[in-house]
C-alpha cells in the first residue's frame, strides 16, 4: 500500500468525523480512505464490515450529497474497507462548512479562499461577479473612450466603436449581466473611484535606500484601464533614469529599462492581480526593481510551465479580454518570453520570477553605474556636466551653483523658476514669466531642464494640473538658498 499522501487517508475505525475527510477530498482531487488499516499500513480488521458498507455510503449521500464507492478487502484473514471519493464538479460543504484536501491536510475554507474555491467549481472569475450598489453613474466616460481608442488604434476594435455609448461597450466586453447589473470588472477597468467598491485597488511604488530607509513614495489609484500609464509616467519622472547617449549627432535619451517589457510587466502584475487581496507593490533600490501582486499561479500552471511555453490562463477573464481587445497584452501566455528577450537584447539580466508571500514577485536587477560612487542618487552626467538639448548648463560665474559639490548645474533663472514653484505649485508658464520677470522662451527651457533632472514633475493634466518638487528639488533648495 501506499505511504498516506494527498489522495490516501488510513483509518482504523469509521467514524462520522471522517465526513470531512470525504468532503475534502470531494472538494480536491479526488482520494481514499482505508477504514480497518493502521497509519503504518498493517491491517487492523473490522468486526462490522457488512453494516459498514451500508451505513457509510447512506451517511455521505444523507450529509454530503455525493455517491462514493465502498468496497470491502481482506487481507491475512482480516477486513478493511476502501472508499473512493472523486472530485465533485460542484462544491460540496459538510453541515454549510466546505473542507479541502490539500497536501496530507484537511482545511476549513473561508473568507477569500472559499470565495475562490466556490467561483472556480462554477467556472466563473471572481472579476465576473456582479457589484453590489453599483450603478452606471460610477463609471467614468472618459475612461471607457480611451478604451475605445486604444483598440481602434490596435485594430482589435472596429472603428464605428467610437460611436458607441458607454452602456454598449460595457455591454459587448460582458460587464453587465443579463439583469443590469455591473460585474466586479466594470468598476475596476473604468470605475471612476474603484477605491469606493474593493479595498488595495491601488498600485504603492517606494524609493528605497535600504530596507528601512524608505526616501519616496507615491500611491497610484483609479481605474486599471489607465493605471499602466500613471504607474509609467510616475516611473520615468521620479524613480528612474533615462541615461543620455549620442548615435552621431542624435541625441538617444532611453528608459534605462526596456519600456514595452517593464509595461508587459506592470500589465501582468494588474491583470492577474487577486482583488480581494493587497495592494500591488513595488520597491525601487539602487541595485534592483522588486515588484509584487497578490495572488499564486494559476491552478494546473507549474513554475516550470510558467516560466516557459504555456497556455493564457488570466485569474481575471474579463480584465484580461479588455487589456487584450485595447491592444496592452497578447492572448498566448507568451508574455513572459518578450520580457525576457528583451531585457537580453539591451544587455540586461533577465528578470526573476518567484511565487512567495501569497503572490507572485518579479526581480529586476538596474544596470551598474547609475550612481555616484557614493552611492547617493544622480543623475547620469558627462565629465560632471549635465547635457540638455545640446547645451552644457554649467555656468561657471553663477553663484547659485556649486560646481565642486553639485553634479548637476542649473542656471540663475532655472533656480528662480524652482523656488517659485515651491512657493506655488499652481503656477501657469505666463504666471511664472511674471514672477521671475524673464521671457516665456526662458521659462520654457528652464522647466525642461528641471523635469529632465526629476527636480520637478507635473501631476495631472496641463489645464487642471500641478507641479510637484521631488526630494531631490528639495534637497537642492535646502542647499543652495
Amino acid at each position: 500500500m501506499n505511504d498516506e499522501s494527498q489522495n490516501i487517508e488510513y483509518k482504523r475505525s469509521w467514524s462520522d468525523e471522517y465526513l470531512k475527510w470525504v468532503c475534502g477530498f470531494a472538494n480536491a482531487q479526488g482520494g481514499r480512505i482505508f477504514i480497518g488499516i493502521d497509519d503504518d499500513k498493517s491491517v487492523y480488521g473490522l468486526t462490522d464490515s457488512h453494516r459498514q458498507m451500508e451505513d457509510i455510503p447512506n451517511k455521505i449521500v444523507a450529509f454530503l450529497g455525493i455517491v462514493v464507492d465502498v468496497n470491502l478487502h481482506q487481507r491475512n484473514g482480516k477486513e478493511y474497507l476502501e472508499i473512493i471519493v472523486n472530485p465533485s464538479n460542484v462544491p460540496i460543504s459538510y453541515k454549510g462548512i466546505f473542507y479541502y484536501r490539500s497536501g496530507a491536510t484537511k482545511q476549513e475554507l473561508k473568507g477569500a479562499a472559499l470565495q475562490q474555491f466556490v467561483l472556480k467549481k462554477m467556472g466563473r472569475s471572481w472579476d465576473e461577479i456582479v457589484c453590489e450598489g453599483a450603478r452606471m453613474e460610477h463609471i467614468d466616460d472618459e475612461a471607457v473612450a480611451y478604451f475605445v481608442r486604444k483598440g481602434i488604434k490596435a485594430g482589435r476594435l472596429p472603428e464605428n466603436a467610437a460611436d458607441d455609448s458607454t452602456e454598449t461597450i460595457l455591454r459587448n466586453l460582458d460587464l453587465i449581466d443579463d439583469e443590469g447589473g455591473l460585474r466586479n470588472a466594470a468598476i475596476l477597468l473604468f470605475g471612476k473611484r474603484p477605491s469606493k467598491f474593493f479595498a488595495c485597488v491601488e498600485f504603492k511604488i517606494g524609493r528605497f535606500k535600504s530596507e528601512s530607509d524608505l526616501r519616496n513614495q507615491d500611491m497610484i489609484t483609479g481605474n486599471l484601464i489607465q493605471m499602466a500609464d500613471k504607474v509609467m509616467e510616475v516611473l520615468d519622472n521620479k524613480y528612474l533614469i533615462r541615461p543620455i547617449h549620442y548615435e552621431g549627432l542624435q541625441r538617444i535619451e532611453p528608459l534605462e529599462i526596456p519600456e514595452d517589457a517593464l509595461r508587459e510587466i506592470i500589465f501582468n502584475a494588474i491583470i492577474h492581480k487577486e482583488y480581494p487581496g493587497y495592494s500591488t507593490q513595488m520597491r525601487v533600490y539602487d541595485d534592483r526593481i522588486w515588484l509584487w501582486n497578490s495572488g499564486g499561479l494559476p491552478d494546473g500552471i507549474t513554475f516550470e510551465q510558467f516560466m516557459g511555453e504555456h497556455s493564457s490562463c488570466p485569474r481575471n477573464r474579463l480584465i484580461a479580454r479588455a487589456f487584450y481587445l485595447a491592444g496592452f497584452i497578447e492572448s498566448w501566455g507568451r508574455g513572459i518570453g518578450k520580457i525576457r528577450d528583451e531585457f537580453v537584447a539591451n544587455g540586461l539580466e533577465a528578470p526573476v520570477y518567484k511565487e512567495e508571500m501569497g503572490g507572485m514577485s518579479v526581480y529586476i536587477t538596474r544596470r551598474k553605474g547609475l550612481f555616484g560612487d557614493d552611492n547617493t542618487e544622480n543623475d547620469p552626467v558627462t565629465d560632471g556636466v549635465k547635457v540638455v538639448d545640446n547645451e552644457s548648463i554649467t555656468i561657471d560665474n553663477d553663484p547659485v551653483n556649486d560646481p565642486a559639490n553639485d553634479p548637476v548645474k542649473i542656471t540663475g533663472s532655472t533656480f528662480l523658476v524652482l523656488r517659485a514653484i515651491v512657493d506655488n505649485p499652481n503656477l501657469t508658464y505666463e504666471e511664472i514669466q511674471v514672477i521671475i520677470n524673464r521671457s516665456r522662451a526662458t521659462v520654457k527651457r528652464a522647466i525642461k531642464i528641471l523635469r529632465i533632472n526629476k527636480y520637478i514633475v507635473r501631476e495631472g493634466s496641463d489645464k487642471s494640473g500641478h507641479w510637484y518638487v521631488t526630494e531631490k528639488g528639495q534637497n537642492y533648495l535646502q542647499t543652495h538658498k
